[in-house]
């Protein structure tokens, strides 16, 4: 395993955090940082050591969603890649410990997405969030159930529709974030909050996690599955092709 992901250990040992650290890209969801992710998260969320897991990310941007420059010229890699994002939204959201994302930068697309599957985000008033898919001529289908269930249908239309991004003010409005902060005291407040969840029963936390996922839906793999199939017909698609050959000085 590379540098792509870090785990680092608070509270002695019973808050883990687990860092995207692919700075220079914003972070970006590439597919070795999804992988690396993926297999950090499995061993965080089997210990019984482990209580709460923080997603954070390096530098200046939480995440900057999926790696679109880099798969641009092999369209179905995007397809490919889509799929490893849903796979990671779903182990996230399905562990049994409670987990927050500290959410320092730009948030966007897959970013904020990882973001929306936490129980918990703490954010600052002027970071940028938001799903920007269908200004690209991305369908935003992958995240788009676990919008619904965090925002509703009704908010979830409005944003995902909308495209753009928003505020971290707005974000706490529409209720995306759930703690917004001061940027210089996030990571401490992160931290803060982590320690107090982390003293709760962690039998009694498990089950409430795992029969809130039942009730929301979380648990729907056809449901995910076909959303990830939406997004990967879409971005593979001409329209997506030339908005993002645009985007990326690509030509069209």
């Amino acid at each position: 395993m590379s540098d792509l992901v870090q785990v680092n250990q608070h509270e002695g040992g019973a808050v883990a955090e687990l860092r995207l650290h692919r700075p220079e890209a914003r972070n970006a969801l590439s597919r070795d940082l999804l992988s690396e992710a993926r297999q950090a998260l499995a061993p965080l969320a089997r210990s019984d050591e482990v209580r709460v897991i923080i997603i954070s990310g390096e530098g200046k941007a939480f995440c900057a969603g999926m790696d679109l420059k880099a798969l641009l010229k092999d369209p179905p890699a995007m397809g490919e890649l889509l799929m490893l994002i849903s796979l990671l939204l779903r182990e996230i959201r399905r562990t049994t410990k409670p987990t927050i994302a500290c959410v320092q930068g730009a948030a966007v697309g897959g970013g904020c997405g990882l973001m929306s599957v936490c129980d918990f985000a703490f954010s600052h008033a002027e970071a940028r969030i938001g799903y920007p898919e269908v200004d690209l001529g991305v369908c935003p289908a992958v995240v788009a159930p676990w919008l619904v269930r965090k925002l509703g249908s009704g908010r979830a239309r409005q944003v995902l529709l909308s495209g753009g991004t928003m505020t971290g003010q707005r974000a706490l409005e529409l209720g995306l974030i759930t703690h917004l902060v001061d940027r210089q005291s996030l990571e401490a407040e992160t931290l803060a909050f982590a320690a107090a969840l982390a003293r709760g029963g962690p039998r009694a936390m498990a089950a409430t996690k795992t029969w809130l996922n039942e009730l929301d839906g979380s648990m729907q793999d056809e449901v995910l599955d076909k959303a990830a199939r939406i997004s990967a017909e879409i971005v593979q698609g001409e329209e997506a092709l030339t908005r993002l050959g645009r985007l990326f000085g690509a030509g069209a």
